[in-house]
């Protein structure tokens, strides 16, 4: 949907400015860029002016309609009075600089004011409804309308000064000519599509807008000769541009000791008012608002001067150009235009969403991180001011997470955390595929020769069994037996360390398994002391993974633990199998042994790294065993204080998808 005001999204850095400058809550940050929601947007303009990025654009005012006039002869410019803080410079030259553009007449928006400001001393006088809230602001109507609409009936059914000049206009010359108006108002583009100056106004342009157009025409304004405004002249509604300036054109009072008259001005002033107004907490009768602080501090001022230096630059104008009214002609003009009708009307554009109830707003701060009042920063990063406001805001679907920063921080140490953990564990994944493919070649070229030499120890063997006096000779024989097995395992063992990656899945009880292989340990010597105990908490037990792999697993975890307890005093050997989900299992196998150093955490996964004796342990165990779980997509890992024992943890799939997995 086109609007007033676009977001240009590549251009939007996440800074989040305009969400705090926004009343009306219209911006919405899909995936780090900012849009504009345009059935929620007042083009206040709010959002142009804190973006730095140049991230927000006005909807150009030219068309082809307004350059058939210009060319036709047929374009009127109503200018707002404003505009001499925009052209400080040489603002005498701005009537001829547009007459030479093309426009057939040049006008004082000024005049509207005129025209309307006894309409307002009148409506004091005879409105039963309190307050009256000026509407010569198209901001602050549009923003009545969507989001205080029980303050609609306070709205002055009055039109704007640019409304009650482009209608007298219009009066005049008929339906033919272009009526275009030059302001300093965003807001202005959306007031002529409403009922009231639909076909009234036909174009609306900021200052920076027409400057544009007049370069591009390749008129040079300085160059121009100053000239007057055509008629009609304006008088005091030259004043409107400032605070104030509709009170000084109706002759009210504006005494701060009145009460009955409040004058208002910026953003968070007006909500603040429009606040207690709804709360019935002002008596006053009429309250003059401007969203801005005076029209002169519009989004389209295009003015390097500060704010004090805009508003003398008005002054100056005002008293120059008042010296130039012919009063008495003046007064022709405004009875002339006593049957015109400047009302307007106001409508209920409801476009309020329901704050969520609370259960909602404690679920999305905790989404965030913010689960007690502590964790609240309150640091306003993400465009909002509380916390909570910002939950409502997420509540209404205007708003998402990531624009919290210390939550998007959290999220991105998390982040780089997981792809640490996933480097080295590709790292590591790569360092096991290197040496598989050499222990496999290694294993293949000792097989021969050490079956060689265990083919003729034996024979040896048979024939030291018929000599007399052999036995030293059968021990040294026995020695090479022993250790040609030794050589042999060791072997085995690197050939199932190079063959991991093919698992034979099939359905099984874990804690059974675990069970039977304390049966088969139990008996053995190293065994004898260990106090085993084995608990479940978990309704189903059952997994999808490859039995003899989990087993060797498991049976490696077990005998480690029972060979780190053998100097120990007290030697426990606990092992709990528990569901972390209905998707997950884990095996927690845990001993009161020896512990491992720091310094050797690095290494316990690392193949032929073992603090075992030597001729005791090969170093392929853990290896192996982080091998198979990661074949499994599950996962090991170990905690260990020195002294105290170590707790092995296996995570695990209850079932493997087929299409993750190598399967043989």
């Amino acid at each position: 949907m086109n609007g007033i005001i676009t977001a240009q999204p590549d251009l939007c850095k996440r800074c989040y400015g305009c969400i705090r400058e926004c009343p009306a809550k219209a911006i919405l940050v899909v995936n780090g860029q900012a849009s504009i929601v345009q059935e929620r947007c007042i083009a206040c303009g709010h959002c142009i002016k804190v973006c730095t990025q140049g991230a927000k654009k006005i909807t150009p005012g030219i068309s082809d309609d307004f350059e058939k006039a210009l060319n036709s002869g047929l374009a009127i410019a109503i200018v707002a009075p404003s505009f001499a803080a925009s052209w400080h410079s040489n603002y005498g030259k701005v009537p001829s600089a547009l007459r030479k553009l093309g426009f057939i007449k040049v006008i004082e928006a000024a005049f509207g004011a005129d025209l309307i400001s006894p309409l307002y001393a009148k409506e004091l006088e005879t409105s039963e409804v309190k307050p009256i809230i000026s509407s010569s602001c198209p901001a602050v109507c549009n923003y009545i309308q969507k989001y205080r609409p029980e303050l609609v009936p306070n709205l002055a059914k009055i039109v704007s000064p640019m409304g009650a000049a482009a209608r007298y206009i219009r009066s005049l010359y008929g339906d033919t000519i272009h009526i275009a108006f030059i302001g300093p108002c965003t807001a202005k583009k959306s007031e002529i599509l409403n009922g009231g100056l639909n076909g009234i106004i036909n174009s609306v342009f900021t200052f920076k807008e027409i400057k544009n157009i007049i370069s591009d025409a390749g008129i040079n304004i300085d160059e121009v000769e100053e000239g007057p405004f055509d008629e009609p002249h304006a008088y005091m509604g030259k004043t409107y541009p400032l605070a104030g300036g509709l009170l000084k054109t109706a002759e009210l009072s504006g005494d701060i000791l009145e009460k009955e008259i409040i004058v208002v001005e910026g953003k968070s002033k007006t909500l603040m008012m429009l606040d207690e107004i709804a709360h019935n907490q002002i008596n006053a009768k009429f309250v003059d608002v401007l969203f801005c602080e005076g029209c002169i501090s519009g989004p389209g001022i295009d003015s390097s001067l500060n704010y004090y230096s805009r508003r003398e630059k008005i002054i100056e104008y005002v008293k120059d150009s008042l010296n130039e009214v012919d009063k008495k002609v003046w007064q022709t003009d405004m009875y002339n235009s006593r049957d015109l009708d400047l009302t307007t009307e106001f409508r209920n554009t409801d476009q309020r969403r329901q704050i969520p109830d609370e259960e909602t707003l404690e679920r999305i701060l905790k989404s965030i991180n913010k689960s007690s009042e502590g964790d609240r920063l309150n640091c306003g990063a993400c465009g909002y001011f509380t916390c909570r406001e910002f939950a409502i805001t997420v509540g209404k679907e205007l708003a998402e997470k990531e624009m919290c920063l210390p939550y998007l921080i959290d999220e991105l140490q998390n982040a780089y955390e997981s792809l640490r953990t996933t480097q080295e564990q590709l790292h590591s994944a790569e360092k096991l595929a290197s040496i598989g493919q050499l222990a496999a070649g290694i294993a293949h070229e000792i097989n021969n020769p050490l079956g060689t030499i265990m083919l003729y120890a034996s024979l040896i063997s048979r024939q030291i069994d018929k000599l007399e006096n052999s036995a030293g000779c059968k021990d040294d024989v026995s020695v090479i037996m022993n250790e040609a097995h030794r050589c042999k395992n060791i072997v085995a063992n690197l050939l199932n360390f190079a063959r991991q990656g093919k698992l034979a899945l099939n359905s099984f009880d874990i804690f059974n398994m675990v069970a039977d292989i304390l049966k088969k340990l139990k008996p053995q010597p190293f065994f004898q002391n260990i106090k085993v105990e084995l608990n479940l908490d978990s309704d189903d037990p059952i997994i999808e993974a490859d039995k003899e792999q989990i087993e060797q697993v498991l049976l490696n975890l077990m005998m480690n633990a029972a060979e780190a307890m053998e100097n120990s005093i007290e030697k426990n050997l606990e092992i709990n199998i528990s569901d972390i989900s209905s998707e997950k299992i884990k095996i927690v196998v845990s001993d009161t042994g020896c512990g491992i150093e720091k310094e050797n955490y690095k290494n316990i996964f690392t193949p032929f790294f073992t603090t075992k004796k030597i001729g005791k342990g090969t170093g392929l165990g853990m290896a192996i065993a982080y091998g198979i779980i990661k074949m499994h997509h599950g996962e090991i890992t170990f905690e260990s204080t020195v002294g105290k024992g170590s707790a092995f943890t296996v995570t695990l799939y209850k079932h493997i998808s087929l299409s993750n997995s190598l399967i043989n």
